[in-house]
């Protein structure tokens, strides 16, 4: 069978398909690969460095993340009905491996957790923080342990009327919640189903399932979209997920499979994608960067008013619906503590340490943040103006980057909606900004000295940058019409209004 037509029965594949007496051989080695990261992100999990030795766990991530690299290399070369069950299986078996301990890097899924039991009490989530006595009787002693139990790293103190040493496992407990209200929703539907003391697992055990869904989602939308289904391997064996996603139970792997379905279905069907980008921003407010991407060409001549009011319209009403019974059960702010927490981390100060550190790094650090502003709104304009309506998902995956490039966040879960993007659309390059989130969260901690961690950020997200910008001049200087994902030129009528 002719190659081109080969290509066509089995999707689209970068390249001559290879022989077939070479492909059990190519399928039987990313099997290994996938084996061998499977049993590395095990050691990774169960290495509590984070406090205690964080150079050693930044060796382990740097082990997983080079054989992941090598096992996405390898089944790009895989027969695809073959690659589609490893990329099922491994996502399963790296999944799996978040299990494999309590959380170990971050405490935020504690906070699910109490989030979750004050609403089954009948409490709004935004009217108490922890600390607060009001909530003294929803405590037990696994998240506010006392005596010697408040001996770990991770315990902040608090005050009591009883006296004694008294600790809780919650970051910030003197501040009110800062997450949105469908990320309250799932914490309490957690809550609800969860058996008794079961503490972080059901947590875990759901971040396991939304990390599986969003593979899922990722196949369905590469088949639909004609791309490459192996480009699913990206999300499903990429070593941040279990890390994050599962073992560190972070919600943002609901906003990213929310964020994903409405990229794909915004295609055909603007308003349910709209619909589903409101709920993706009610769980966590960084999903609400790929709007441009939804928007993309929206602003083509003739501007398309329909097309955006179609998508803008049901997100900003689901938003406020999701918001609005917390708004009348609440006697505080729903916002909780997103100002303070905005201020925390600098982005409204352009000499906070580590922020904006690529662009401080050629520029005075006053002109940081305006530099900022203004390059994103170049970016976003691009994408509206030029985007492609047919695969929304690219424009949205070039602003998500350029924001993480120019702010340089520290959080390294955060990336979990990049790594999405660059499954749908196989642009490689864009996973080294996520290496980067994970070296300035863990392997910064293994400096003493503030300027030696500040070199070391700037340098990894400089790194990144540089990644991307190679990748863009080897797309550029390829002589073929194919990209990574499988896509080929378009006719211009295809870019025609759908609605």
């Amino acid at each position: 069978m002719p190659d081109t037509l080969r290509n066509a029965e089995e999707g689209r594949s970068e390249g001559p398909v290879p022989p077939a007496s070479l492909n059990g051989v190519i399928t039987a080695r990313t099997a290994v690969l996938l084996a061998a990261l499977t049993t590395v992100l095990v050691g990774t999990v169960r290495k509590d460095g984070y406090f205690a030795d964080p150079a050693g766990l930044s060796w382990w991530y740097a082990a997983a993340w080079l054989l992941f690299a090598a096992a996405a290399w390898s089944v790009r070369k895989v027969p695809v009905r073959h690659a589609v069950l490893l990329i099922v299986a491994g996502g399963v078996a790296v999944a799996a491996t978040g299990l494999a301990a309590p959380p170990r890097t971050s405490t935020d899924s504690y906070r699910y957790v109490w989030d979750g039991r004050v609403q089954a009490a009948g409490i709004s989530p935004y009217d108490h923080a922890p600390a607060d006595p009001a909530l003294t009787s929803l405590r037990d002693p696994w998240l506010f342990p006392t005596g010697d139990a408040c001996a770990g790293p991770a315990r902040a103190r608090i005050t009591t009327d009883e006296g004694g040493r008294h600790c809780t496992r919650l970051n910030r407990p003197k501040a009110h919640t800062i997450y949105p209200p469908v990320a309250q929703g799932y914490f309490l539907l957690v809550h609800a189903l969860s058996p008794e003391g079961a503490r972080h697992k059901p947590l875990q055990v759901g971040g396991a399932l939304l990390a599986l869904g969003v593979t899922g989602a990722l196949l369905l939308a590469l088949r639909r979209h004609q791309g490459d289904l192996r480009g699913a391997a990206y999300w499903a064996w990429c070593p941040a997920v279990p890390v994050e996603a599962v073992n560190n139970a972070h919600a943002d792997v609901l906003g990213v499979l929310l964020a994903i379905a409405r990229l794909t279905m915004v295609v055909r069907h603007r308003a349910a994608g709209g619909a589903l980008l409101g709920a993706a921003t009610a769980v966590k407010l960084l999903p609400a960067v790929v709007l441009p991407g939804a928007l993309s060409g929206v602003l083509a001549r003739p501007i398309r008013w329909r097309a955006a009011a179609a998508v803008l319209l049901p997100a900003a009403g689901v938003l406020a619906l999701c918001y609005l019974p917390y708004v009348l059960a609440s006697q505080q702010s729903v916002f909780g503590y997103l100002g303070d927490y905005v201020a925390e981390e600098g982005y409204d100060n352009a000499a906070a340490e580590n922020r904006y550190a690529v662009l401080r790094l050629l520029l005075p650090d006053t002109w940081a943040l305006p530099v900022v502003c203004a390059v994103m709104a170049v970016t976003a304009w691009h994408v509206l103006r030029h985007g492609d309506p047919d695969r929304p998902w690219r424009g949205a995956l070039l602003v998500t980057g350029a924001a993480f490039l120019l702010m340089t966040p520290g959080y390294s879960w955060y990336a979990l909606l990049l790594i999405a993007l660059v499954a749908l659309d196989g642009r490689w390059e864009w996973l080294g900004v996520a290496v980067a989130g994970a070296a300035a969260y863990v392997t910064s901690r293994a400096f003493d000295d503030p300027r030696a961690t500040s070199v070391m950020v700037t340098a990894v997200y400089a790194g990144a940058a540089a990644l991307v910008l190679v990748g863009w001049a080897v797309r550029r200087g390829t002589p073929t019409s194919r990209t990574p994902s499988g896509d080929h030129p378009r006719d211009p009528a295809q870019f025609q209004e759908q609605n």
